[in-house]
């Protein structure tokens, strides 16, 4: 069982934890992480581009010219693919990506994550986060207690809507409750702090 120093606000020690076999002791399962990150960044594509077909295009519908003696090519009206303005022919049509494991691999996948970032240690115990001020000041000043820079994973363990307002413009700081972090938030993170009280909460979620 794997033991992590539990660290103050002010960055100094004052404990040892003991962590969970239930949470940080699974095997690494390496493929299944591969498909809980390729699946979570599946789900963050929007999907959103889309154009219109000659249907869609607004505007006259009129005949461009008349159907005979002209001497030129028959037409109908200016919206054809050809035509500058007109609809765009088997253009993107909007479409969602999202793929969802299944909720057993989904929490699998996040212990193996877990587990990971305690074996290359790259995860900070620290007390529960009562700041001092409500200023993003003060958080800052805890990061930098713990020597934490960078991409970094802030675990609680509910939300809270004060620290969240305190870390949000902080670049490269990631806050989320215990109960909604998965393997891609855990993995895409340099650190992983997590406070004593989210312990619990992933060791409740995960049993």
């Amino acid at each position: 069982m794997a033991t992590l120093p539990v660290y103050g606000l002010d960055g100094k020690q004052i404990e040892e934890l003991e962590l969970p076999e239930s949470v940080f002791g699974a095997e690494v399962n390496e493929g299944l992480l591969h498909e809980a990150v390729v699946a979570g960044l599946r789900s963050r594509r929007q999907g959103n581009a889309r154009a219109k077909t000659r249907a869609e295009v607004s505007g006259s519908r009129r005949k461009m010219w008349r159907q005979k003696g002209t001497g030129r090519a028959r037409v109908g009206d200016r919206f054809a693919p050809h035509w500058k303005g007109g609809g765009v022919a088997m253009g993107p049509r909007g479409r969602t990506c999202r793929y969802r494991l299944p909720r057993r691999a989904r929490l699998e996948a996040l212990r193996s994550a877990l587990t990971a970032q305690v074996r290359s240690e790259d995860v900070i115990l620290l007390e529960p986060l009562e700041l001092p001020e409500a200023k993003t000041r003060a958080m800052q000043g805890v990061l930098d207690a713990l020597g934490v820079a960078g991409n970094a994973l802030l675990v609680l363990p509910t939300h809270n809507e004060t620290i969240w307002r305190c870390g949000r413009n902080i670049p490269g700081l990631v806050i989320y409750p215990a109960t909604e972090i998965n393997a891609l938030d855990v993995l895409a993170a340099r650190k992983v702090v997590l406070t004593t009280d989210a312990i619990s909460a992933l060791e409740k979620r995960l049993s």
